[in-house]
């Protein structure tokens, strides 16, 4: 299925909204095929909430690690013991159709993107300060696949890389939801970009702004070669001494990942990077994508200034989204999964 085209105006006509909307749940962590389209309440907006009518609802690689519940640290946001919502999807574009009390930034019939928690379903609620405008020119599943994917790229390259205009950049995963908008975002900052995929993703990175593409499977970027002042890395397939090999003398590396691992050698992936780059050369960083209006916003101006477009693989159903976040724990997605609703 391809991706949809019908573009979104700014505001439409309000409709009657029902009780009851379908919602894809699951009552206990576990694998993708434990969830089950249902019909529930729709929810209703709290204080500082909007209620939107979801028209699709981007996924990324923390969908899965929500609905299976792990790594175990997912579950202080998702439910120690159970799913707290038990609907996936933390990434929404649609039309606000209400909204709760001390809300002066959207009014019904407005067309948003944005993030909440439980998108997978005909309606959720978030909060106006987690919300922005449609991007001009964008449709709804374009728009969908934007907020997570989009700001973890701003937030690794901007704030904790530290991008400056003219460096040398290189991402590692060029062609996965994170890093397809990376090599768009450092090449609107300035940069002159690397990106590093498959053979089979190689023309897409290239048609991304890449100035330069690393096919792994022929080329290891860690082996000679130019060395880069900021690479993030949003695959960590190599272990951390390879990498620094690729970065110039005082050049920093930004992690992404780690969460692929299990048990100990997750922690020590993830900490690793922490405790030593106070005894090496080299700036070695992790990093916590929080979303937010003003970048949002940040990421809306930089697609209607025709410097960054969502790269959308596929869309689904609502009723295979099982099946969608399948794909994703398989890997080797290019560009982001959206399902439409």
């Amino acid at each position: 299925m391809q991706p949809a085209t019908l573009r979104a105006t700014t505001t439409a006509p309000e409709e009657p909204t029902p009780r009851t909307m379908r919602a894809m749940l699951q009552d206990h962590y576990g694998p993708p095929e434990g969830l089950a389209l249902r019909e529930v309440e729709v929810p209703a907006p709290g204080d500082g909430q909007v209620l939107v009518r979801v028209h699709a609802a981007g996924l990324h690689v923390g969908d899965c690690y929500a609905v299976r519940g792990r790594p175990l640290a997912m579950r202080l946001a998702t439910g120690l013991l159970r799913p707290r919502v038990g609907i996936p999807g933390f990434d929404v574009a649609g039309r606000v159709v209400a909204v709760g009390r001390g809300v002066a930034r959207f009014a019904p019939g407005d067309a948003v993107f944005g993030a909440c928690a439980g998108a997978c379903a005909d309606y959720v609620c978030a909060g106006q300060d987690v919300l922005a405008p449609l991007p001009g020119g964008l449709t709804f599943v374009e728009a969908a696949a934007l907020p997570t994917s989009g700001l973890a790229a701003l937030h690794g390259l901007r704030d904790a890389g530290k991008l400056r205009a003219g460096q040398k950049v290189l991402i590692n995963g060029a062609a996965g939801g994170v890093g397809s908008f990376a090599v768009q975002i450092a090449r609107a900052l300035g940069a002159e970009v690397t990106g590093v995929c498959s053979t089979a993703n190689v023309e897409a990175v290239r048609s991304l702004g890449a100035h330069h593409v690393i096919d792994y499977t022929q080329e290891d970027f860690t082996r000679g070669g130019p060395r880069y002042d900021l690479i993030l890395d949003n695959v960590e397939n190599r272990p951390l001494a390879a990498c620094r090999r690729a970065l110039a003398p005082r050049g920093t590396l930004v992690l992404n990942s780690g969460t692929g691992a299990r048990g100990l050698a997750m922690m020590i992936r993830l900490v690793q990077p922490l405790l030593l780059s106070p005894f090496v050369r080299h700036d070695l960083r992790r990093f916590l994508s929080t979303p937010n209006r003003a970048d949002l916003e940040v990421l809306k101006a930089m697609v209607e200034a025709g410097t960054l477009r969502p790269l959308v693989a596929r869309t689904y159903p609502l009723g295979e989204t099982a099946r969608a976040l399948a794909a994703l724990e398989g890997g080797h997605v290019r560009g982001k999964l959206v399902i439409v609703t």
